[in-house]
């Protein structure tokens, strides 16, 4: 089994050559990932060997962490490796946040997940999270530190603000992020 390549890329269309010791390995990647590398460059990636009857599949992450949460995703029956990988790639916090939350909403956003799998993902993943803590936001933008003043202003518990925030779309305008977090807030 492969655990960990280092090499030199090349970019694919929704994968990358890892060249190491004058092979090339092909490593399915999510998109944030595949975009932040650059051809021709080294990269080290932590890999997932996903092996069926008729085929090896590698899959690669940036940290460890992403590549636990990714084995623990393909975990639930009837997660395949592709879905198990676009839903790592919408960040940890997002995935922890939504899996903590039963936000059933965030799992049908993502291709071939309906409601029955998005349940069973949540079910499934729930105590399987217990160790893992769910990742800071980071730095806040000035939109989102106006959304959370507001929402502070209106009464709302900053624990309870925090969580909402994590399930934002935090690229909207100002309005619609607060039209959202309230809708959100006024349904704990």
């Amino acid at each position: 089994m492969i655990g960990f390549l280092s090499g030199t890329v090349q970019k694919l269309h929704e994968a990358v050559l890892i060249h190491a010791g004058g092979v090339g390995y092909r490593v399915e990647v999510g998109q944030l990932l595949l975009n932040s590398l650059k051809n021709e460059e080294p990269a080290s990636l932590f890999i997932h060997t996903y092996m069926t009857d008729n085929q090896l599949r590698l899959f690669g992450f940036a940290t460890e962490q992403d590549l636990y949460l990714f084995e623990l995703v393909l975990s639930v029956s009837g997660v395949g490796p592709k879905i198990a990988l676009v839903l790592v790639d919408t960040g940890t916090d997002r995935l922890v946040g939504a899996v903590q939350n039963a936000n059933v909403g965030f799992f049908k956003a993502i291709p071939r997940v309906g409601k029955k799998l998005a349940q069973k993902i949540i079910i499934e993943l729930k105590p399987k999270l217990g160790g893992l803590k769910e990742v800071e936001l980071g730095p806040l933008s000035r939109t989102e530190r106006d959304v959370v003043e507001g929402l502070k202003n209106l009464g709302f518990d900053e624990n309870n603000i925090q969580q909402v925030l994590s399930e934002l779309d935090r690229e909207q305008p100002l309005e619609i992020m607060l039209k959202e977090a309230v809708k959100k807030l006024a349904k704990m």
